[in-house]
């Protein structure tokens, strides 16, 4: 027996809706079919599970039963053998290698840089100036990773970087295409031939740095030194290749900026909608930081604006959903996955459902006050993934998710403008310009 599902009357029918309107899509298919259900693309059996006992399963509890799905797998074009894409023992060595960068201490250190680049930020803007929030974004976790990860400064090459990331994010309707695999190796589709000469751009950019790096054999307190410097004690004794050095660092560079860029955006566009919230999170900031920039020692003492950052995370998640590839027959709940079939699970669908968040399109971070929490499963939210999978950076993330927002916040008001659809790439983008003008906060900042 199999979950319960649409038919495929119409050939291609379900892969253009994954493509192109995957969010109303698995939406549809939990409120049609509940928990489980199942399709198909052409002879291929596509799951689709819902509950977070469901999602436990398939992230956690039997997460050894499959690998990566097959459109992240192809994004190994792009980010090659690096943490989100490679698998087995390759993957466990290569975590191994990099956990050391994403220790607390260093993450700490971290901090101060994001703040800097959060003043930066802040600063260029003029009171009643209209901005393109989403854009504003992109370029200040750009600054930040850059600085972090390379202790570079890439401004003059932010808005090439933003380019080639666009680009990558605007593959992935090719990317779940059951041919992408040839139009991947054959860069004969305008958009392809564009996203390769720009990542070409971008690897020369790379692999300069690594060489400068081997030959000089300083460590500048960046996260590439780290994982230039680090060897797999509990493996091989071994370090990175150049080539493992540009996956893993092209892996953080993208991935690492692009989602948090996406989560800052649209807890900005919240704050613009939701008066009361927005004066909560003034009150909390004025209170803990009385007119002084944030720090890293600030962190811990802003709850009520990371539980403002995890509910925008909830309604609009960076990566909104999950897909696994079952290597073998595997039990999801009550249902027999067989192997060789695709899986689903989806942060946007999971974290509306009304029976663990009540008026799930409300939004209202006390639903993330710590009784509130208990009060529901783990897995009802689900940002980062889950199991042995989940977001290396994932501490570094919401650090610099909560200092940045205090930094701007801090500083400005966000006055609601147009409203702005999600758009479901590879990440939870805007779909088009987010803009929203600034008014200064009179009396919020100290001059010293």
């Amino acid at each position: 027996m199999v979950p319960p599902g649409p038919r495929n009357w119409i050939p291609g029918r379900h892969l253009r809706a994954l493509q192109y309107r995957p969010l109303s899509f698995l939406t549809a298919l939990s409120r049609e079919y509940g928990d489980a259900s199942m399709f198909r693309i052409g002879p291929q059996p596509v799951f689709f599970f819902a509950h977070p006992d469901q999602v436990r399963d398939v992230l956690i509890a039997r997460n050894a039963s499959f690998i990566k799905g097959l459109a992240l797998q192809r994004t190994k074009v792009v980010l090659g053998e690096g943490l989100l894409t490679s698998e087995g023992e390759l993957h466990k060595r290569q975590r191994r290698l990099a956990q050391p960068a994403f220790h607390r201490e260093r993450i700490q250190r971290y901090g101060e840089v994001m703040v800097e680049k959060g003043v930066r930020a802040r600063e260029r803007w003029r009171d009643g100036e209209e901005l393109d929030v989403a854009h504003e974004m992109m370029r200040l976790t750009l600054a930040v990773v850059a600085q972090t990860l390379f202790d570079a400064d890439v401004d003059d090459e932010a808005d090439e970087i933003g380019d080639a990331l666009t680009q990558l994010m605007l593959m992935f309707p090719l990317l779940v295409h059951p041919l992408a695999q040839f139009f991947l190796r054959f860069p004969v589709i305008p958009q392809i031939w564009r996203f390769r000469r720009a990542l070409a751009r971008l690897d020369r950019t790379i692999y300069a740095i690594i060489e400068e790096r081997r030959r000089t054999n300083v460590d500048r307190g960046d996260l590439l030194s780290m994982l230039i410097a680090a060897t797999d004690v509990e493996g091989d004794g071994g370090g990175m290749s150049d080539l493992q050095l540009r996956d893993e660092t092209m892996t953080i560079f993208l991935a690492g900026h692009e989602t948090t860029a996406n989560a800052l955006a649209w807890t900005l566009y919240q704050l613009a909608r939701n008066a009361e919230i927005e004066r909560e999170l003034h009150r909390e900031l004025d209170s803990v930081l009385a007119g002084r920039t944030p720090s890293p020692a600030d962190y811990p003492r802003l709850p009520y604006t990371e539980m403002v950052l995890a509910e925008s995370m909830r309604l609009y998640p960076p990566a909104w959903g999950v897909g696994r590839f079952a290597v073998e027959d595997v039990r999801i709940g009550d249902w027999t996955v067989p192997r060789r079939a695709l899986v689903l699970v989806s942060q946007w669908v999971t974290h509306r459902d009304p029976r663990f968040w009540p008026d799930p399109e409300r939004f209202d971070p006390l639903r993330f006050a710590p009784d509130a929490k208990l009060s529901r499963p783990k897995t009802a939210y689900f940002p980062f993934g889950g199991g042995p999978r989940i977001c290396i950076g994932e501490s570094f993330a919401w650090m610099e998710g909560v200092l940045l927002l205090a930094t701007l916040a801090q500083r400005w008001k966000f006055e609601r403008g147009p409203d702005v659809d999600p758009h479901a790439l590879i990440t939870l983008r805007p779909h088009g310009a987010m803009r929203m003008s600034v008014t200064r906060r009179s009396g919020s900042l100290s001059r010293a």
